[in-house]
């Protein structure tokens, strides 16, 4: 999200803070019921309970927008989730259907850290070292300006499902990547597919340097300088102590966590997988997760036949993610009721044409 989209959202009426959940609660629901199939409420599994109730189909970023996309009927769609998936969402849908996100500042600080800017800039100089010999991935959760610079130089996005496809796709396509804006899913996932650590670069945006030692003509992956906040939070630490305390506990965790956290995890996958794995896990194991709490929590109430913690005890939910509350979902719903429609996201047309070609080059192979 720009500056001068912060600038310009609105903020919450001060009678949505006076309101009790109840009342919240109940307006919702007839909202719902009096907008019926004109209104489609997506909530990502990293959302409050508060607002994932009410949700009509719930899943990860990508998996919601293109569900978004197969909609046709409904008018509004409510993304409860960040800026990012709200961006995809409108990008994959018809002209005619509004997609609003109920707080601008639902933000995402890994999409933050690989601007437009800093990759218009950090383009030529690795054109100027390496030639004509990258092709650029983009996870998911990037912006649709990056999205779309993707697609216009012929690259793909991923998710943390498909990313091992995507990364060999690249490879016969190019003979380096530039990954962005994950460096730790794209470590993760280049190591898994045999590119070795040393076969690694990291370009520093703020610096504007590619940080690497060694003849730079080995390398086969350059990594974006960005991190998700949450998951860079479960360290090895974490895991020593399960280790001494609870030998006999799983642990399974997000690639976005760091390399050598995912090294001495059991288990690491996206969230679905997480979610798959744990459901199908015999009665009585236990498991420590490696993701944000919010899901955590709700993995826990669903699986009451199994000891289940957070890999990190300390953790708290996405801040951002958790800007999505009840007042704020009820002020988007009512915005809509009254024909007033706040906090609209919309992706202009050439961006979504480049972010089109990056998404269509993935979900191709999907």
């Amino acid at each position: 999200m720009s500056l001068l989209q912060t600038l310009q959202q609105q903020t919450l009426p001060a009678k949505y803070t006076q309101l009790t959940e109840n009342e919240m609660k109940r307006r919702v629901l007839e909202i719902k019921k009096k907008l019926g199939s004109k209104l489609f409420l997506l909530g990502h599994h990293y959302q409050k309970d508060e607002v994932y109730e009410f949700a009509d189909a719930v899943g990860d970023s990508l998996q919601l927008a293109q569900i978004a996309a197969e909609n046709r009927e409904a008018e509004h769609i409510v993304f409860c989730g960040v800026h990012f998936m709200a961006e995809t969402a409108d990008i994959l849908t018809a002209e005619n259907q509004k997609v609003i996100l109920p707080d601008m500042r639902a933000g995402c600080s890994m999409a933050d850290m690989a601007t437009i800017q800093q990759t218009e800039k950090a383009w030529p100089v690795l054109q100027d070292l390496f030639g004509d010999t990258i092709i650029p991935l983009t996870y998911v959760n990037s912006t649709a300006a990056i999205k779309s610079f993707v697609g216009e130089h012929d690259g793909a996005t991923v998710t943390s499902s498909n990313a091992k496809n995507m990364v060999e796709w690249a490879f016969s396509k190019k003979e380096r990547i530039l990954f962005l804006p994950d460096q730790h899913l794209g470590r993760n996932t280049a190591y898994d597919l045999g590119v070795g650590l040393d076969e690694m670069a990291i370009w520093n945006p703020i610096e504007e340097m590619l940080e690497y030692e060694g003849d730079i003509n080995n390398i086969k992956v350059i990594l974006w300088k960005g991190h998700c906040s949450v998951h860079e939070n479960f360290t090895v630490k974490n895991i020593d102590y399960l280790r001494e305390k609870q030998p006999d506990m799983n642990i399974i965790v997000h690639p976005e966590c760091s390399y050598e956290v995912v090294q001495k995890s059991d288990y690491a996958g996206s969230t679905k997988y997480i979610i798959d794995t744990i459901e199908k896990a015999p009665s009585g194991s236990k498991w420590a997760i490696g993701t944000e709490m919010n899901l955590v929590k709700r993995i826990i109430n669903s699986q009451p036949d199994k000891e289940i913690v957070s890999l990190n005890p300390y953790m708290c939910p996405c801040l951002t993610m958790n800007r999505i509350d009840l007042p704020h979902l009820l002020w988007a719903l009512e915005s809509i009721e009254e024909g007033t429609e706040v906090n609209q996201i919309k992706v202009d047309k050439h961006t979504a044409q480049g972010a089109i070609k990056a998404l269509t080059n993935m979900l191709e192979r999907a």
